[in-house]
């Protein structure tokens, strides 16, 4: 944690998928609206290969994944889908990289975790791979490899952004629980052991070599404590989502320098409350938890619930601007 703690993140950014389908108007957009913390954009609009479990797939080394019509399924060699999921993941970059000339700062970089890629890549007999520990361990092994390759080829294209890689896990909860369920429907895969749950997540966030890793889940029930503990500087959620029972583990977290990634603009269309309105859950849970109310903008970044790939780019682009206005707010008014 000591590493990540001088690192600067920025007040506010998007937590990675948008609508439509144009990796040009997308960066557009997502370098315009943060400034200070820009993403790289996803459009799973485009369809399978630009959706999140096959962009991710796309970045495996020596594993390769096809669509089948249950879902995305493990196989020999690569196809036409890793073939187009490859190619949409540069078309991303190149856009990123013509709107970021001369960026210096903070620069985020998402891609699926370890345990929601085994929940939801089958394995030729069917099964999701979180059926297999052994398919399990080589994923994770086959995902760290793919993310180190990718950040260096994000460095190349932007060589002054600090970056930040995103693990997406909204599974993580339901694999902890043995709430996944088989390919019938009728059981579930039994839970993972929280220790082995946490040290693959170790080795994955290890791949940064100390850069800061945020682990987001718009699941309810995030593991706050075992996050901390694989080393992630940040983690990221729907705030929405939050129950007092998450106030102490939240506690610990900001105390010892783990940012918050408060997801507090909703992902799909409707009206924006005012700014100050947007962030006054998090005002509330600062005085709840006792914590110095200065302390707000060095330990939130605000973001979207979820991602906006089901929104419309109108609404889009409005909530992204809304989470800018929303932090400056918090960053003027802590109290």
């Amino acid at each position: 944690m000591s590493e990540n703690s001088q690192f600067s993140f920025g007040p506010a950014t998007g937590v990675g998928s948008l609508p439509g389908g144009d990796a040009r108007e997308a960066a557009k957009t997502v370098t315009g609206s943060f400034e200070d913390f820009p993403h790289l954009p996803e459009l799973p609009a485009r369809g399978p290969g630009a959706d999140m479990i096959g962009r991710t797939a796309g970045m495996l080394v020596e594993l390769y994944a096809r669509v089948e019509p249950s879902g995305w399924r493990l196989g020999d060699r690569p196809g036409r889908d890793t073939r187009r999921a490859r190619s949409w993941l540069r078309e991303d970059l190149d856009a990123l990289e013509e709107f970021t000339q001369e960026y210096e700062g903070p620069l985020k970089v998402q891609a699926v975790g370890p345990w929601t890629l085994a929940a939801n890549l089958e394995l030729r007999n069917g099964e999701a791979a979180l059926s297999d520990p052994g398919a399990c361990r080589d994923l994770a092994a086959s995902l760290a490899e793919g993310l180190r390759l990718h950040l260096a080829e994000v460095s190349r294209r932007v060589p002054g952004a600090q970056l930040v890689l995103q693990l997406d896990e909204p599974s993580l909860t339901a694999v902890l629980r043995g709430r996944v369920r088989t390919a019938s429907g009728y059981r579930t895969h039994r839970a993972v052991d929280r220790q082995i749950a946490e040290a693959t997540l170790r080795d994955v966030v290890g791949v940064h070599g100390g850069g800061p890793v945020v682990v987001h889940s718009c699941a309810p029930d995030v593991p706050f404590a075992l996050l901390r503990r694989a080393g992630v500087a940040a983690i990221s959620f729907d705030f929405s989502l939050l129950t007092e029972r998450d106030d102490e583990a939240i506690g610990e977290a900001v105390e010892g320098g783990t940012r918050l990634f408060a997801g507090v603009v909703p992902g799909t269309d409707g009206r924006l409350s005012d700014p100050a309105g947007s962030v006054m859950g998090v005002r509330t849970l600062w005085r709840r938890l006792g914590l110095r109310p200065g302390l707000l903008p060095e330990a939130v970044t605000v973001t979207p619930a979820c991602g906006l790939a089901g929104a419309s780019p109108e609404y889009a682009r409005a909530a992204y601007a809304h989470c800018v206005r929303a932090a400056r707010s918090l960053a003027d008014n802590p109290e």
